[in-house]
């Protein structure tokens, strides 16, 4: 899994891109929380649940049916978000979904149960050029960690962040022009 600092940059990038008007600050932040909660199945090791099991790491906390569920309860803080329903709707999808997504392309673990609870199976993307971050913090905090944080940088954060930048600059000479 990539690590909490990065699931992040996926709705992080959304907004940036977007801009404010779509992207209110109050919805950036939920995305951000809903970017990172499926890893609290990690809990799942101190409750003695294996990591291979549907209820185990990378399992139906990282479906495509876990995303659409917290989308929809999302729906439902659309007035506090000051954001219409469906925005707040694709918006969290795909900051939930997102996470799954970047896991599947670490090098290692055993894959995302992306269509529980249809399937069992666990998939992995293509290609898998981020470095499997440790669970443990004290682990990160080695060479080790620094070079699963040089990966995410270069794999999720540039990817994410670069067309966001440009488009959010586009838009930004746009409006000036207008001025």
């Amino acid at each position: 899994m990539p690590t909490v600092l990065t699931h992040p940059a996926v709705p992080l990038g959304l907004a940036l891109a977007l801009g404010r008007r779509v992207v209110s600050p109050r919805l950036l932040a939920v995305g951000i929380c809903v970017s990172v909660l499926p890893d609290l199945d990690v809990l799942a090791f101190r409750l003695g649940i294996p990591y291979a099991t549907q209820w185990g790491h990378r399992g139906f906390s990282h479906s495509v049916l876990f995303a659409v569920l917290v989308a929809l309860l999302g729906m439902l803080l659309a007035r506090h978000l000051r954001v219409p329903p469906q925005r707040v709707f694709w918006f969290l999808l795909l900051a939930t979904a997102s996470h799954g997504i970047l896991d599947a392309f670490t090098n290692g673990g055993l894959g995302v149960a992306f269509f529980w609870p249809w399937s069992q199976a666990r998939f992995f993307a293509p290609v898998h050029p981020v470095e499997v971050a440790p669970i443990s913090l004290t682990r990160l905090l080695t060479g080790k960690g620094a070079s699963v944080l040089w990966s995410e940088l270069l794999w999720v954060w540039l990817p994410c962040l670069t067309p966001a930048i440009i488009v959010g600059t586009a838009r930004y000479w746009q409006r000036a022009r207008r001025r």
